[in-house]
Protein backbone atom coordinates (compact mmCIF):
# COMPACT_ATOMS: atom_id res chain seq x y z
CA UNK A 1 0.00 0.00 0.00
CA UNK A 2 2.02 3.10 -1.27
CA UNK A 3 0.15 5.95 0.67
CA UNK A 4 -1.92 4.68 3.32
CA UNK A 5 -3.19 7.93 4.35
CA UNK A 6 -4.32 9.20 0.74
CA UNK A 7 -8.31 8.09 0.75
CA UNK A 8 -7.96 10.31 3.53
CA UNK A 9 -6.39 13.64 1.83
CA UNK A 10 -7.24 12.77 -1.54
CA UNK A 11 -10.67 12.92 -3.01
CA UNK A 12 -12.55 10.96 -5.90
CA UNK A 13 -11.76 12.80 -9.23
CA UNK A 14 -13.70 11.39 -12.27
CA UNK A 15 -12.41 11.81 -15.94
CA UNK A 16 -15.92 13.19 -16.59
CA UNK A 17 -17.35 13.52 -20.27
CA UNK A 18 -17.06 15.45 -23.32
CA UNK A 19 -19.02 18.68 -23.65
CA UNK A 20 -23.16 17.96 -24.38
CA UNK A 21 -22.81 20.16 -27.54
CA UNK A 22 -19.83 18.76 -28.52
CA UNK A 23 -20.71 15.10 -28.08
CA UNK A 24 -23.99 15.10 -29.60
CA UNK A 25 -22.44 15.81 -33.14
CA UNK A 26 -20.76 12.89 -33.26
CA UNK A 27 -20.55 8.84 -31.92
CA UNK A 28 -16.96 9.08 -30.14
CA UNK A 29 -16.58 8.13 -26.86
CA UNK A 30 -18.22 10.51 -24.55
CA UNK A 31 -16.17 9.79 -21.67
CA UNK A 32 -12.90 11.04 -20.98
CA UNK A 33 -9.89 10.51 -19.56
CA UNK A 34 -7.31 11.77 -16.68
CA UNK A 35 -3.87 12.27 -17.49
CA UNK A 36 -1.35 9.61 -15.61
CA UNK A 37 -0.29 11.37 -12.44
CA UNK A 38 -4.11 12.45 -11.32
CA UNK A 39 -4.75 8.71 -12.49
CA UNK A 40 -1.97 7.18 -10.18
CA UNK A 41 -3.76 9.53 -7.01
CA UNK A 42 -7.23 8.53 -8.18
CA UNK A 43 -5.39 4.64 -7.41
CA UNK A 44 -3.70 5.52 -4.55
CA UNK A 45 -7.03 6.10 -2.72
CA UNK A 46 -7.57 2.58 -2.00
CA UNK A 47 -7.80 1.46 1.17
CA UNK A 48 -6.36 -1.85 0.52
CA UNK A 49 -9.10 -3.61 2.86
CA UNK A 50 -8.78 -6.46 5.22
CA UNK A 51 -11.97 -7.89 3.58
CA UNK A 52 -12.29 -6.23 -0.25
CA UNK A 53 -15.99 -5.81 -0.84
CA UNK A 54 -15.30 -4.52 -3.80
CA UNK A 55 -14.27 -7.80 -4.77
CA UNK A 56 -16.85 -9.59 -3.17
CA UNK A 57 -19.12 -7.69 -5.45
CA UNK A 58 -17.45 -8.09 -8.39
CA UNK A 59 -18.61 -11.19 -10.29
CA UNK A 60 -15.12 -11.78 -11.88
CA UNK A 61 -13.92 -11.93 -8.33
CA UNK A 62 -11.04 -9.20 -9.81
CA UNK A 63 -8.24 -8.13 -6.84
CA UNK A 64 -8.63 -4.70 -7.43
CA UNK A 65 -6.22 -3.81 -4.67
CA UNK A 66 -3.62 -5.43 -5.57
CA UNK A 67 -4.05 -3.86 -9.26
CA UNK A 68 -4.42 -0.34 -7.60
CA UNK A 69 -1.50 -0.44 -5.89
CA UNK A 70 0.67 -1.62 -9.04
CA UNK A 71 -0.89 1.75 -10.55
CA UNK A 72 0.32 3.75 -8.40
CA UNK A 73 3.65 2.99 -8.21
CA UNK A 74 3.13 3.74 -12.29
CA UNK A 75 3.78 -0.60 -12.49
CA UNK A 76 1.37 -1.01 -15.42
CA UNK A 77 2.71 -4.43 -16.73
CA UNK A 78 2.42 -5.69 -13.69
CA UNK A 79 -0.99 -4.54 -12.89
CA UNK A 80 -2.17 -5.24 -16.85
CA UNK A 81 -0.99 -9.41 -15.62
CA UNK A 82 -2.96 -8.84 -12.29
CA UNK A 83 -6.11 -7.33 -13.78
CA UNK A 84 -6.02 -10.20 -16.65
CA UNK A 85 -5.60 -12.89 -14.42
CA UNK A 86 -9.26 -12.95 -14.00
CA UNK A 87 -10.68 -10.51 -16.77
CA UNK A 88 -10.38 -11.37 -20.10
CA UNK A 89 -11.02 -8.16 -21.68
CA UNK A 90 -10.87 -5.34 -19.22
CA UNK A 91 -11.44 -2.75 -22.27
CA UNK A 92 -14.91 -3.50 -22.06
CA UNK A 93 -15.67 -3.53 -18.87
CA UNK A 94 -13.62 -0.44 -18.11
CA UNK A 95 -16.12 1.13 -20.82
CA UNK A 96 -19.43 -0.35 -19.90
CA UNK A 97 -19.53 -2.38 -16.78
CA UNK A 98 -21.44 -0.69 -14.20
CA UNK A 99 -19.18 -1.20 -11.63
CA UNK A 100 -20.54 -3.05 -8.29
CA UNK A 101 -17.08 -3.26 -7.31
CA UNK A 102 -17.42 0.40 -6.59
CA UNK A 103 -20.77 -0.02 -5.09
CA UNK A 104 -19.04 -2.08 -2.84
CA UNK A 105 -15.91 -0.34 -1.68
CA UNK A 106 -16.21 0.79 1.64
CA UNK A 107 -15.05 4.55 0.76
CA UNK A 108 -18.69 4.35 -0.52
CA UNK A 109 -20.19 5.05 2.33
CA UNK A 110 -19.18 8.52 2.18
CA UNK A 111 -19.99 8.38 -1.61
CA UNK A 112 -16.61 8.94 -2.89
CA UNK A 113 -15.75 5.46 -3.70
CA UNK A 114 -12.28 4.55 -5.66
CA UNK A 115 -12.49 5.24 -9.47
CA UNK A 116 -12.09 1.58 -9.81
CA UNK A 117 -13.82 1.38 -13.43
CA UNK A 118 -11.81 3.95 -14.41
CA UNK A 119 -8.48 2.84 -13.42
CA UNK A 120 -9.51 -0.47 -15.29
CA UNK A 121 -10.04 1.00 -18.32
CA UNK A 122 -6.44 3.09 -17.82
CA UNK A 123 -4.75 0.62 -17.58
CA UNK A 124 -5.25 -1.80 -20.84
CA UNK A 125 -5.03 1.08 -22.58
CA UNK A 126 -1.45 2.20 -21.36
CA UNK A 127 -0.71 -1.77 -21.44
CA UNK A 128 -1.58 -1.69 -25.13
CA UNK A 129 -0.19 1.70 -25.57
CA UNK A 130 3.36 0.51 -24.27
CA UNK A 131 3.24 -2.53 -25.79
CA UNK A 132 2.71 -5.32 -22.59
CA UNK A 133 0.16 -6.53 -24.35
CA UNK A 134 1.22 -9.41 -26.73
CA UNK A 135 -0.14 -12.44 -28.18
CA UNK A 136 -0.12 -15.35 -25.91
CA UNK A 137 -0.09 -18.74 -28.38
CA UNK A 138 0.22 -21.83 -26.25
CA UNK A 139 2.88 -24.39 -26.66
CA UNK A 140 1.38 -27.25 -26.81
CA UNK A 141 -1.74 -27.92 -28.73
CA UNK A 142 -4.40 -30.80 -27.26
CA UNK A 143 -5.85 -31.93 -30.85
CA UNK A 144 -9.52 -31.23 -29.19
CA UNK A 145 -11.68 -29.19 -31.12
CA UNK A 146 -14.13 -26.73 -30.04
CA UNK A 147 -16.99 -24.56 -31.28
CA UNK A 148 -18.23 -21.65 -29.69
CA UNK A 149 -21.65 -20.31 -31.04
CA UNK A 150 -21.64 -16.26 -30.77
CA UNK A 151 -19.16 -14.19 -30.48
CA UNK A 152 -20.72 -11.70 -27.48
CA UNK A 153 -18.54 -11.20 -24.46
CA UNK A 154 -19.38 -14.90 -23.12
CA UNK A 155 -18.48 -16.56 -26.12
CA UNK A 156 -14.93 -14.60 -26.78
CA UNK A 157 -14.22 -15.46 -23.23
CA UNK A 158 -15.03 -18.61 -23.60
CA UNK A 159 -13.25 -19.01 -26.44
CA UNK A 160 -9.75 -17.19 -25.31
CA UNK A 161 -10.07 -19.55 -22.03
CA UNK A 162 -10.31 -22.25 -24.10
CA UNK A 163 -7.26 -20.96 -26.89
CA UNK A 164 -5.11 -20.43 -23.79
CA UNK A 165 -5.36 -24.09 -22.46
CA UNK A 166 -4.22 -25.36 -25.71
CA UNK A 167 -7.59 -26.59 -26.94
CA UNK A 168 -8.23 -25.43 -30.43
CA UNK A 169 -11.47 -23.04 -31.40
CA UNK A 170 -13.60 -22.02 -33.98
CA UNK A 171 -16.18 -19.12 -33.23
CA UNK A 172 -19.24 -18.97 -35.45
CA UNK A 173 -20.92 -15.42 -35.31
CA UNK A 174 -24.24 -14.90 -37.53
CA UNK A 175 -23.73 -11.53 -38.34
CA UNK A 176 -21.18 -9.58 -40.58
CA UNK A 177 -18.96 -8.94 -37.58
CA UNK A 178 -17.46 -9.91 -34.15
CA UNK A 179 -19.01 -8.64 -31.06
CA UNK A 180 -22.31 -9.81 -30.71
CA UNK A 181 -24.26 -6.87 -29.05
CA UNK A 182 -20.72 -5.38 -27.95
CA UNK A 183 -20.76 -4.17 -31.93
CA UNK A 184 -23.77 -4.07 -32.87
CA UNK A 185 -26.24 -3.34 -29.43
CA UNK A 186 -23.81 -1.09 -27.55
CA UNK A 187 -23.51 2.18 -29.13
CA UNK A 188 -20.20 3.47 -30.32
CA UNK A 189 -20.41 6.40 -28.26
CA UNK A 190 -20.07 4.11 -25.35
CA UNK A 191 -17.75 1.60 -26.40
CA UNK A 192 -15.84 2.73 -30.32
CA UNK A 193 -15.89 -0.76 -32.34
CA UNK A 194 -12.09 -0.59 -32.94
CA UNK A 195 -11.78 -1.60 -29.67
CA UNK A 196 -13.45 -4.72 -30.32
CA UNK A 197 -11.50 -5.05 -33.54
CA UNK A 198 -8.18 -5.27 -31.48
CA UNK A 199 -9.12 -7.85 -29.17
CA UNK A 200 -10.14 -9.56 -32.20
CA UNK A 201 -6.93 -9.04 -33.59
CA UNK A 202 -5.16 -10.13 -31.34
CA UNK A 203 -7.26 -13.08 -30.65
CA UNK A 204 -5.94 -14.27 -34.19
CA UNK A 205 -2.79 -14.29 -33.84
CA UNK A 206 -3.58 -16.57 -30.96
CA UNK A 207 -5.12 -18.90 -33.02
CA UNK A 208 -8.91 -18.15 -32.57
CA UNK A 209 -10.95 -18.91 -35.83
CA UNK A 210 -13.15 -16.55 -36.62
CA UNK A 211 -16.10 -17.31 -38.53
CA UNK A 212 -18.75 -14.26 -39.15
CA UNK A 213 -21.75 -14.27 -41.64
CA UNK A 214 -22.25 -18.00 -41.02
CA UNK A 215 -25.64 -18.99 -38.53
CA UNK A 216 -25.11 -22.35 -37.13
CA UNK A 217 -28.59 -23.93 -37.71
CA UNK A 218 -29.07 -22.20 -41.10
CA UNK A 219 -25.73 -21.81 -42.92
CA UNK A 220 -24.51 -25.06 -41.26
CA UNK A 221 -26.00 -27.58 -39.61
CA UNK A 222 -25.69 -27.80 -35.73
CA UNK A 223 -25.79 -31.45 -35.98
CA UNK A 224 -22.61 -31.12 -38.19
CA UNK A 225 -21.19 -29.01 -35.65
CA UNK A 226 -21.84 -31.31 -33.05
CA UNK A 227 -20.51 -34.38 -34.49
CA UNK A 228 -17.31 -32.34 -35.95
CA UNK A 229 -16.19 -31.00 -32.79
CA UNK A 230 -15.42 -32.42 -29.42
CA UNK A 231 -17.30 -29.54 -27.78
CA UNK A 232 -19.89 -26.84 -28.60
CA UNK A 233 -20.59 -23.74 -25.99
CA UNK A 234 -24.18 -21.94 -26.52
CA UNK A 235 -23.85 -18.54 -26.03
CA UNK A 236 -26.18 -16.74 -28.77
CA UNK A 237 -27.38 -13.94 -26.18
CA UNK A 238 -31.01 -13.49 -25.52
CA UNK A 239 -32.20 -12.03 -28.21
CA UNK A 240 -36.10 -11.83 -28.04
CA UNK A 241 -37.38 -8.52 -27.10
CA UNK A 242 -39.67 -7.58 -24.42
CA UNK A 243 -42.90 -7.01 -26.67
CA UNK A 244 -45.56 -4.50 -26.05
CA UNK A 245 -49.45 -6.17 -26.85
CA UNK A 246 -51.81 -2.87 -27.29
CA UNK A 247 -53.51 -1.37 -30.02
CA UNK A 248 -51.61 0.50 -32.51
CA UNK A 249 -48.05 -1.70 -32.11
CA UNK A 250 -48.24 -2.11 -35.43
CA UNK A 251 -48.31 1.02 -36.97
CA UNK A 252 -45.17 2.84 -38.89
CA UNK A 253 -42.75 4.14 -36.26
CA UNK A 254 -42.89 1.87 -33.50
CA UNK A 255 -39.56 -0.18 -33.21
CA UNK A 256 -37.73 -2.16 -30.59
CA UNK A 257 -35.08 -0.75 -29.26
CA UNK A 258 -32.18 -2.84 -30.88
CA UNK A 259 -33.68 -2.32 -34.65
CA UNK A 260 -32.51 1.49 -34.15
CA UNK A 261 -29.58 0.97 -31.89
CA UNK A 262 -28.09 -2.16 -34.10
CA UNK A 263 -28.78 -0.12 -37.40
CA UNK A 264 -27.10 3.18 -36.07
CA UNK A 265 -24.22 1.05 -35.42
CA UNK A 266 -23.89 -0.79 -38.68
CA UNK A 267 -24.64 3.05 -40.13
CA UNK A 268 -21.60 4.33 -38.18
CA UNK A 269 -19.35 1.37 -39.07
CA UNK A 270 -20.45 2.22 -43.58
CA UNK A 271 -23.12 0.30 -44.26
CA UNK A 272 -25.52 1.75 -46.63
CA UNK A 273 -29.19 1.31 -45.30
CA UNK A 274 -32.41 1.72 -48.04
CA UNK A 275 -34.75 5.52 -46.97
CA UNK A 276 -37.13 2.88 -46.98
CA UNK A 277 -35.68 0.90 -44.13
CA UNK A 278 -33.79 3.80 -42.34
CA UNK A 279 -35.18 4.75 -38.66
CA UNK A 280 -33.92 7.89 -38.01
CA UNK A 281 -35.69 10.21 -34.63
CA UNK A 282 -34.57 13.53 -37.62
CA UNK A 283 -37.40 16.24 -36.43
CA UNK A 284 -39.52 13.67 -34.81
CA UNK A 285 -40.96 13.49 -31.28
CA UNK A 286 -39.74 10.41 -29.40
CA UNK A 287 -41.11 8.42 -27.18
CA UNK A 288 -39.12 5.34 -25.21
CA UNK A 289 -41.04 2.76 -23.59
CA UNK A 290 -38.44 1.72 -20.73
CA UNK A 291 -36.31 2.86 -17.95
CA UNK A 292 -33.25 0.81 -18.61
CA UNK A 293 -30.13 1.24 -20.04
CA UNK A 294 -31.10 0.01 -23.26
CA UNK A 295 -33.62 2.78 -22.77
CA UNK A 296 -30.93 5.41 -21.97
CA UNK A 297 -29.41 4.08 -25.24
CA UNK A 298 -31.90 4.82 -27.35
CA UNK A 299 -32.33 8.69 -26.05
CA UNK A 300 -28.51 9.23 -26.88
CA UNK A 301 -28.95 7.51 -30.34
CA UNK A 302 -32.23 9.53 -31.00
CA UNK A 303 -30.66 13.27 -29.93
CA UNK A 304 -27.38 12.64 -32.08
CA UNK A 305 -30.05 11.74 -34.88
CA UNK A 306 -31.64 15.25 -34.48
CA UNK A 307 -34.79 14.44 -32.13
CA UNK A 308 -36.99 17.25 -32.03
CA UNK A 309 -37.83 15.97 -28.25
CA UNK A 310 -37.27 12.59 -26.60
CA UNK A 311 -39.19 11.24 -23.41
CA UNK A 312 -38.59 8.61 -21.52
CA UNK A 313 -41.11 6.14 -19.43
CA UNK A 314 -41.69 3.53 -17.12
CA UNK A 315 -44.39 1.47 -15.43
CA UNK A 316 -42.32 1.25 -12.08
CA UNK A 317 -41.92 4.25 -9.48
CA UNK A 318 -39.11 6.60 -9.58
CA UNK A 319 -35.93 5.34 -6.99
CA UNK A 320 -35.06 7.57 -4.62
CA UNK A 321 -32.32 10.15 -5.03
CA UNK A 322 -28.75 9.31 -3.59
CA UNK A 323 -29.92 6.85 -0.58
CA UNK A 324 -31.54 3.65 -0.58
CA UNK A 325 -32.24 2.53 2.86
CA UNK A 326 -34.10 -0.72 1.43
CA UNK A 327 -30.34 -1.57 -0.41
CA UNK A 328 -27.83 -0.56 1.85
CA UNK A 329 -24.10 -0.94 1.12
CA UNK A 330 -22.34 -3.05 0.32
CA UNK A 331 -25.09 -4.18 -1.98
CA UNK A 332 -26.08 -2.98 -4.97
CA UNK A 333 -28.01 0.48 -4.88
CA UNK A 334 -31.30 0.87 -5.96
CA UNK A 335 -31.22 4.56 -6.65
CA UNK A 336 -31.95 7.33 -9.45
CA UNK A 337 -29.44 6.62 -12.18
CA UNK A 338 -28.88 9.71 -14.66
CA UNK A 339 -26.46 9.10 -17.54
CA UNK A 340 -24.51 10.32 -20.12
CA UNK A 341 -27.43 10.20 -22.50
CA UNK A 342 -30.04 11.43 -20.11
CA UNK A 343 -28.00 14.73 -19.39
CA UNK A 344 -28.42 15.28 -23.16
CA UNK A 345 -31.58 15.91 -23.03
CA UNK A 346 -34.63 13.45 -22.16
CA UNK A 347 -37.99 14.01 -20.39
CA UNK A 348 -38.21 11.23 -17.99
CA UNK A 349 -41.31 10.32 -16.31
CA UNK A 350 -42.20 7.13 -13.91
CA UNK A 351 -45.49 5.37 -13.21
CA UNK A 352 -46.99 5.71 -16.54
CA UNK A 353 -48.47 2.27 -18.35
CA UNK A 354 -48.88 2.38 -21.76
CA UNK A 355 -52.88 1.65 -23.05
CA UNK A 356 -52.61 2.36 -26.83
CA UNK A 357 -50.77 3.74 -29.46
CA UNK A 358 -52.35 6.08 -32.00
CA UNK A 359 -51.69 6.81 -35.12
CA UNK A 360 -53.27 8.33 -38.52
CA UNK A 361 -52.65 7.17 -42.44
CA UNK A 362 -50.36 4.34 -40.73
CA UNK A 363 -48.16 5.95 -38.92
CA UNK A 364 -47.72 6.44 -35.05
CA UNK A 365 -48.45 10.08 -33.71
CA UNK A 366 -49.47 9.75 -30.09
CA UNK A 367 -49.40 7.37 -27.38
CA UNK A 368 -52.05 6.87 -24.61
CA UNK A 369 -50.80 6.24 -20.95
CA UNK A 370 -52.42 5.81 -17.76
CA UNK A 371 -50.90 7.02 -14.38
CA UNK A 372 -50.24 3.87 -12.12
CA UNK A 373 -49.32 3.10 -8.32
CA UNK A 374 -47.97 0.38 -6.74
CA UNK A 375 -49.72 -1.16 -3.84
CA UNK A 376 -48.32 -4.31 -1.30
CA UNK A 377 -50.79 -6.67 -0.72
CA UNK A 378 -50.24 -7.48 3.01
CA UNK A 379 -51.30 -11.29 2.82
CA UNK A 380 -48.94 -12.19 0.21
CA UNK A 381 -46.29 -9.66 0.04
CA UNK A 382 -46.79 -9.13 -3.42
CA UNK A 383 -46.84 -5.57 -5.26
CA UNK A 384 -49.82 -5.08 -7.02
CA UNK A 385 -50.18 -2.42 -10.02
CA UNK A 386 -53.52 -0.68 -9.15
CA UNK A 387 -54.58 1.81 -12.35
CA UNK A 388 -55.91 5.01 -11.33
CA UNK A 389 -57.63 6.54 -14.71
CA UNK A 390 -55.69 9.47 -15.13
CA UNK A 391 -54.91 9.13 -18.96
CA UNK A 392 -53.13 11.42 -21.42
CA UNK A 393 -51.61 11.38 -24.41
CA UNK A 394 -47.78 11.65 -25.21
CA UNK A 395 -46.95 12.99 -28.90
CA UNK A 396 -44.58 10.86 -30.63
CA UNK A 397 -43.48 10.17 -34.35
CA UNK A 398 -41.13 7.48 -32.89
CA UNK A 399 -41.62 5.05 -30.94
CA UNK A 400 -38.92 2.67 -29.19
CA UNK A 401 -39.78 -0.32 -27.22
CA UNK A 402 -37.10 -1.20 -24.53
CA UNK A 403 -38.32 -3.15 -22.00
CA UNK A 404 -35.53 -5.60 -21.81
CA UNK A 405 -35.25 -9.32 -23.17
CA UNK A 406 -36.98 -12.46 -21.99
CA UNK A 407 -34.58 -15.64 -23.29
CA UNK A 408 -32.76 -17.14 -26.81
CA UNK A 409 -34.31 -17.25 -29.34
CA UNK A 410 -36.16 -20.42 -29.73
CA UNK A 411 -35.82 -21.16 -33.00
CA UNK A 412 -32.97 -22.45 -34.67
CA UNK A 413 -30.09 -24.07 -32.74
CA UNK A 414 -32.44 -24.74 -29.48
CA UNK A 415 -35.14 -26.19 -31.51
CA UNK A 416 -32.98 -28.36 -34.00
CA UNK A 417 -31.22 -29.75 -31.05
CA UNK A 418 -34.22 -30.60 -28.65
CA UNK A 419 -32.13 -29.59 -25.74
CA UNK A 420 -33.86 -28.82 -22.61
CA UNK A 421 -34.79 -25.36 -21.07
CA UNK A 422 -35.78 -23.91 -18.02
CA UNK A 423 -38.88 -22.24 -16.69
CA UNK A 424 -37.90 -18.72 -18.49
CA UNK A 425 -36.57 -20.69 -22.04
CA UNK A 426 -33.05 -20.30 -21.37
CA UNK A 427 -30.37 -23.20 -21.93
CA UNK A 428 -30.69 -25.43 -18.56
CA UNK A 429 -27.58 -26.42 -17.34
CA UNK A 430 -25.67 -27.52 -14.50
CA UNK A 431 -22.74 -26.07 -12.34
CA UNK A 432 -20.29 -26.84 -15.17
CA UNK A 433 -22.23 -24.97 -17.91
CA UNK A 434 -23.24 -28.16 -19.22
CA UNK A 435 -26.31 -28.99 -21.13
CA UNK A 436 -28.60 -32.03 -21.21
CA UNK A 437 -26.61 -32.69 -24.58
CA UNK A 438 -23.82 -34.89 -23.93
CA UNK A 439 -20.60 -32.29 -25.02
CA UNK A 440 -22.84 -28.92 -25.62
CA UNK A 441 -22.14 -26.21 -23.10
CA UNK A 442 -23.71 -23.00 -23.08
CA UNK A 443 -22.82 -19.39 -21.47
CA UNK A 444 -23.82 -15.91 -20.90
CA UNK A 445 -27.79 -14.36 -21.36
CA UNK A 446 -28.12 -18.20 -23.24
CA UNK A 447 -28.24 -19.53 -20.05
CA UNK A 448 -29.12 -17.23 -17.59
CA UNK A 449 -31.39 -14.17 -19.27
CA UNK A 450 -29.91 -10.90 -19.98
CA UNK A 451 -27.79 -9.96 -17.90
CA UNK A 452 -24.25 -7.59 -17.39
CA UNK A 453 -21.35 -7.91 -19.75
CA UNK A 454 -19.07 -8.44 -16.93
CA UNK A 455 -21.64 -11.36 -15.71
CA UNK A 456 -21.66 -12.47 -19.30
CA UNK A 457 -17.48 -12.86 -19.38
CA UNK A 458 -17.47 -14.86 -15.86
CA UNK A 459 -19.81 -17.27 -17.00
CA UNK A 460 -18.07 -18.27 -20.49
CA UNK A 461 -14.93 -18.46 -18.16
CA UNK A 462 -17.10 -21.16 -16.48
CA UNK A 463 -17.99 -22.84 -19.75
CA UNK A 464 -14.67 -22.91 -20.18
CA UNK A 465 -13.71 -24.51 -17.42
CA UNK A 466 -16.04 -26.79 -17.66
CA UNK A 467 -15.73 -27.55 -20.96
CA UNK A 468 -11.65 -27.67 -20.38
CA UNK A 469 -12.54 -30.66 -17.73
CA UNK A 470 -14.96 -32.56 -19.29
CA UNK A 471 -11.99 -32.87 -22.53
CA UNK A 472 -9.28 -33.89 -19.77
CA UNK A 473 -11.65 -36.44 -18.48
CA UNK A 474 -12.07 -38.26 -21.79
Amino acid sequence: MGNPKAFLTIHRKEAGYRPVSDRIRDYGEVEQTLNPEDRRLQASRCMECGVPFCHWSCPLGNKQPEWQDRLFKNDIKGAYTLLTATDDFPEFTGRVCPALCEKGCVLNKIHEPVTIRENEAAIVERAFLEGYVKPYVPKHRTGKRVAVIGSGPAGLACANQLNRRGHSVTVFEKNEAIGGLLRFGIPDFKLNKSIIDRRVALMTEESVEFKPGVEVGKDIAVEDIVRDYDAVCIAIGAEVPRDLKVEGRDLKGVHFALELLQQQNRVNAGREISRDDRISAKGKNVLVIGGGDTGSDCVGTANRQGALSVTQIEIMPKPPEGENPATPWPYWPVVLKTSSSHDEGCNRRWLLDTRRIIGENGKVTEVEVEEVRWEKDEATGRMNLIHTGNVERIKAELVLLAMGFTNPVQNGILKQLEIEKDARGNVKVDDKQQSSIDKVFAAGDASTGASLVVRCIASGRKAAEGIHNYLTEK
